[in-house]
């Protein structure tokens, strides 16, 4: 998932907002889907708004390791941009 409203919108947020409250991941989206459903998002998150806290949280996301693995591959392409230049 992604941000309902990205910097330079901000006048557009409350129509967004209310355009795309019923595409929010929560726990009753989560519930149709495979129990084995892993729930990812490339942050920043608005808690409540793209996707509710309980599923940022909850014991299928793993956002934060992915927020975890991207450091370290930019740490990884910007080491060789650095040193191969």
């Amino acid at each position: 998932t992604d941000v309902f409203v990205s910097m330079g919108q901000e006048k557009e947020a409350a129509a967004r907002m209310k355009a795309l409250a019923g595409y929010q991941v929560n726990a009753a989206l989560l519930a149709k889907a495979d129990p084995k459903a892993v729930v990812l998002h490339c942050l920043p998150a608005h808690r409540d708004a793209e996707i509710s806290a309980d599923v940022l949280d909850g014991p299928q996301s793993a956002i934060f390791d992915e927020a975890e693995n991207r450091l370290h591959v930019q740490k990884a392409l910007l080491e060789q941009l650095i040193l191969r230049g």
